[in-house]
């Protein structure tokens, strides 16, 4: 209780306890040094040695304040404490030494030596015991956690959790057998088969990746290794993040899912990033989606004159800007950000801010992307799609734009939804007016999912999790690809370099991934237990909800089989069936009346004839024709429409 009531004190109160402990340390060392030399207490009885002691005290203490011991914080004691400690010892030594010699007083010469030991054993032996105390009790109020990796990362994490107020670290874990067995500071290093021994034992619930430099297909082995030891994994920052600064060494956070995923970004090219950005004026449509923020991060550190913002969403428009303003401005770049808000279903706008801006590289991602919200909205779904880019693309040649790259997905592929064909519709537009013109340059690039952008799964089961469950799935058997966002944003800009017209190029997205298999270890390095008829006591249960309407098991990411590589690893072109113009433009007026119309079933048999492999899992989906069907039910009137059965909404 007496410990707990100094620690607590203010810092004024301790340097004046401090002050008084260390007069009493250096008044007991002055006469022990004495009585152990003369082995008498005649010295006690000598006026001229207590003249010395008055003399010797104050100017110690006078010495260990300038020297600035009483600034050091006790549970924080580092070397520089110590030397102050030594330093302090030693000028008081001298302070009698020399006093000695003025006052007269009777000091044998072994005496200094004696005092000054004494001094460093009761000033310096002090101050370790009540930091060694002090941290064996605040250690006992954190939580114990393991460091996965005992190198210089794991050394300073430490360092940074034992002066912190959350954890304590128990334990090292090093595949590297040299290091078995070793302390670092004070801290036992095991090897990785010791993981379960070493929680139990430690009541350690937490292990923390400290492998900031290490490839993220290693950081999928060892998450993949300790995966079965039910602990909490959690990382630390990559050393490209506490390098630039961006983050700090002990921020520990959950593990990223692209180290779950193992995959090891190229390095862009600079050439390719830069060949259609740099001293250019770049616009990007859907600038405050979550590709088209990246892309637009990606394209201020290449250097353009300006950059349009086109976006229709007046907050993320808001929240890219000034996100890029800043950018600048710190980084004293001379780049003009141009916000425009508007639709690219408003033509004139768009022919507008062409010309005016003389834009000269447009990067288009403005597109509906939710498949269930287009299925239930498909007028609108159409609409912004095939004729939002169809009103981009012929305002790019009007306007003389050098370069224009498509954002395009894996679910223009054989779709099965209305989003997907809608996409399929956009490229078949693209290469459609690439035959009829030769000003603008149209490439498509065509990804998968990415990691944290909107409608991601990943933040979702995160949410689920911390709630308790459980995690929702549509189906256990779905399969996706996953990039993550930066990546993507860098292949596509490096893509749309590497074009010569009409390409259609498709990103690398390596293995493709199960979901529940992604959920399942989302769950076990959270340090829970997946809930099943096997196992009726976990933590977490996955349930499957069914398939969306237009949603599909897996993914492709190819038309055919034609297919050829290019001079980049991560990026291919596929070689796809085209509709001719003069065929296309027809076509998109027959649809253009249908939507205008809200003619449901017209839409639907126009898609099913053109070249884009729609192949419908459901009714339409419509909302607005879903309940004109249900009134028309209800009243017995009879149509010339087909009523298709009703699918189930959200």
């Amino acid at each position: 209780m007496f410990l707990k009531y100094l620690v607590n004190l203010p810092r004024p109160q301790k340097r004046v306890v401090s002050l008084v402990v260390d007069s009493i340390f250096i008044v007991v060392a002055f006469w022990l040094s004495f009585l152990l030399r003369l082995d008498s207490t005649a010295v006690l009885k000598n006026t001229h040695t207590w003249i010395l002691l008055a003399t010797v005290l104050p100017l110690s203490l006078f010495s260990f304040v300038k020297l600035g011991l009483y600034r050091a914080v006790l549970r924080y004691m580092n070397t520089q404490a110590m030397w102050a400690i030594i330093a302090g010892v030693v000028l008081s030594t001298v302070y009698l030494t020399v006093l000695s010699f003025f006052l007269s007083a009777p000091v044998p010469r072994t005496v200094p030596f004696i005092y000054a030991s004494f001094c460093i054993l009761f000033v310096g032996g002090a101050r370790l015991t009540v930091r060694a105390v002090v941290g064996q009790i605040t250690m006992r109020r954190k939580e114990g956690v393991i460091i996965y990796g005992a190198g210089s990362a794991g050394r300073q994490l430490a360092t940074a959790l034992a002066n912190g107020p959350e954890y304590s670290p128990v334990a090292f874990i090093d595949d590297d057998p040299k290091k078995h067995l070793s302390l670092i500071q004070g801290v036992c290093v095991h090897a990785p088969s010791q993981i379960a021994e070493i929680a139990k034992q430690k009541c350690a619930k937490k292990i923390l990746l400290a492998l900031p430099s290490v490839s993220r297909s290693r950081r999928k082995e060892v998450l993949n290794a300790i995966e079965k030891f039910k602990l909490q994994v959690m990382t630390i920052p990559g050393m490209a993040d506490i390098v630039s600064g961006t983050t700090n060494l002990d921020e520990v956070k959950d593990v990223e899912i692209d180290d779950l995923l193992g995959r090891d970004s190229v390095q862009p090219r600079q050439d390719l990033m830069s060949a259609n950005i740099a001293n250019k004026v770049v616009m990007v449509t859907g600038a405050g989606g979550s590709i088209g923020s990246e892309l637009c991060r990606q394209i201020i550190k290449n250097n353009p004159i300006k950059i349009v913002l086109f976006e229709l969403s007046e907050f993320a428009l808001y929240a890219i800007e000034k996100e890029l303003s800043e950018y600048c401005t710190s980084n004293n770049l001379n780049v003009e950000v141009l916000p425009i808000l508007g639709s690219i279903q408003n033509k004139k706008l768009v022919e507008s801010t062409f010309s005016t801006f003389s834009v000269q590289t447009v990067y288009h991602a403005a597109a509906y992307k939710h498949v269930p919200l287009v299925e239930h909205n498909v007028v609108e779904g159409v609409r912004n799609n095939v004729y939002g880019t169809y009103n981009v693309a012929t305002a790019a040649i009007n306007a003389k734009v050098e370069t224009f790259v498509l954002i395009s997905t894996d679910k223009a592929v054989r779709p099965t939804n209305i989003m997907g064909t809608t996409k399929r519709m956009a490229e078949l537009v693209l290469q459609g007016l690439s035959e009829v013109q030769d000003t603008t340059r149209f490439t498509m690039v065509r990804f998968g999912n990415v990691l944290g952008s909107s409608g991601s799964v990943v933040p979702l089961f995160r949410k689920q999790i911390k709630a308790g469950g459980p995690i929702t799935l549509t189906h256990q058997d779905i399969t996706r690809y996953f990039m993550t966002i930066p990546e993507a944003a860098q292949l596509v800009i490096q893509a749309g370099a590497m074009g010569v017209g009409s390409d259609v190029f498709v990103l690398d997205m390596g293995e493709p991934v199960k979901i529940k298999d992604l959920a399942t270890k989302m769950v076990h390095l959270s340090g829970l237990e997946v809930k099943h008829e096997k196992r009726p006591n976990g933590d977490i249960e996955i349930k499957c909800t069914g398939l969306r309407p237009g949603e599909k098991l897996f993914e492709e990411l190819l038309i055919g089989d034609n297919v050829i590589g290019t001079d980049h690893p991560r990026i291919l072109s596929a070689q796809e069936i085209k509709m001719p113009w003069n065929e296309l433009e027809p076509f998109l007026g027959k649809l253009k009346a249908a939507c205008d119309e809200s003619n449901h079933q017209e839409i639907r048999n126009l898609l099913l004839t053109a070249p884009t492999a729609f192949s419908p899992t459901d009714g339409i989906c419509d909302l607005n024709w879903q309940e004109k069907q249900e009134k028309q039910e209800k009243q017995g009137k009879q149509t010339n429409v087909t009523v298709l059965p009703k699918v189930n909404r959200f």
